[in-house]
């Protein structure tokens, strides 16, 4: 079977952080005393390097947004110039420390440098890392940033032992019943009502990527799978009880029994469902609203969710047919593992295409 994938939302980012060389005005270490110097000293000139800076303030990073009357706004990061930052800081009285500026790549093509400002809390991925691994594992030193926070290095002279950022790998799976044309989805507890999705689980030491998902399938439902495809991957640095160094691996899984007995300490249900039904639930007017509420959501936590409201109810359905399940939205791994397999032919051999999300920042 041949897919052909494009990138799924927060990937392909469009910074790339290459390794210059350390006389390349470009590089971190420069770029940071560069930047250091033109944020702090009003009277020196600028240099032929732009920088955009990211701020976060308590874990969460400034968005902007786009869109008139009736429609969804698109929410996007507000990247601001160095100008607008040395205002930020000014107004905020909040003093500038080396710590607090993460290179996160260029463009040479712009000669723009990009950064991430942190207020009060690190978060997301880089900046989360940051904030957990301030001491070194090793002999409990603190632990400095070296190449603008690129990664670290225990402060102990006796030690010097280098700490790198890293990523938690999550197998997530679609488990397939080949002579039944059915698929097994599962239900968590904190699904909203109707939620169907994959299953998932983190990868033990010492495991591969094909081992954790036979366990985990095991575990979760007693479905022994056999044959493992790889389908595609996702960093995943979303969500409210996430770790946001995740990086989601995505496969087609083949069961190799059907009964199930789920485990009820980690599902809430699990059961197999036919391409038809699958398929079925896609094509329902409340799906798609559902989405757009979803999406209305989004920009409601954008904007600041008040005391007491709840935003985890079941959707509001005003009229029509009730679609029979749901699934994550279409940013999610879980949503083209579902759809990939409900739109290919059950022969081998099929192409699978879609288009690449409009952007790779959607619903932040």
């Amino acid at each position: 079977m041949s897919i052909n994938l494009q990138y799924h939302a927060f990937a392909g980012n469009p910074i790339r952080s290459k390794t210059l060389k350390p006389t390349d005005p470009l590089s971190p270490t420069l770029a940071l005393e560069t930047l250091k110097i033109q944020l702090l000293d009003n009277t020196h000139q600028l240099s032929s390097v732009h920088f955009k800076v990211l701020p976060f303030r308590k874990g969460r990073p400034l968005a902007s947004s786009s869109g008139d009357g009736d429609l969804v706004p698109s929410w996007h990061l507000a990247w601001i110039s160095l100008a607008d930052c040395k205002s930020l800081l000014a107004s905020s009285g909040v003093e500038l420390r080396g710590e607090s500026l993460v290179y996160l790549g260029s463009r040479a093509e712009e000669d723009v440098v990009y950064w991430q400002l942190m207020f009060l809390r690190r978060a997301r991925a880089l900046l989360e890392w940051h904030n957990l691994a301030r001491f070194c594992g090793h002999c409990g030193a603190k632990a400095v940033p070296m190449e603008a926070g690129r990664w670290k290095q225990c402060s102990n002279e006796l030690c010097r032992k280098m700490i790198y950022p890293r990523v938690d790998p999550v197998v997530i799976m679609l488990v397939i019943d080949r002579e039944n044309d059915r698929v097994l989805l599962s239900r968590q507890s904190r699904f909203v009502p109707r939620m169907w999705s994959c299953l998932a689980g983190f990868i033990e030491p010492g495991e591969s990527l094909e081992e954790a998902i036979r366990r985990e399938t095991w575990e979760e439902t007693g479905i022994e799978v056999g044959e493992v495809v790889y389908h595609s991957s996702q960093p995943w640095p979303v969500g409210p009880n996430s770790m946001p160094c995740q990086l989601m691996v995505g496969f087609f899984a083949y069961a190799k029994s059907l009964e199930i007995n789920v485990d009820k300490a980690e599902l809430e249900d699990a059961t197999w469902h036919s391409r038809e039904d699958v398929q079925k639930a896609l094509m329902v007017a409340e799906y798609e609203k559902a989405q757009r509420t979803a999406a209305a959501k989004v920009d409601q936590m954008c904007r600041g969710v008040e005391k007491g409201q709840n935003l985890s109810a079941d959707f509001n359905v005003e009229s029509g047919e009730l679609a029979p399940m749901f699934f994550p939205g279409p940013f999610a791994i879980a949503h083209r593992l579902i759809s990939s397999w409900v739109n290919q032919s059950s022969t081998i051999g099929v192409e699978v295409k879609w288009k690449q999300p409009s952007s790779s920042l959607c619903n932040l």
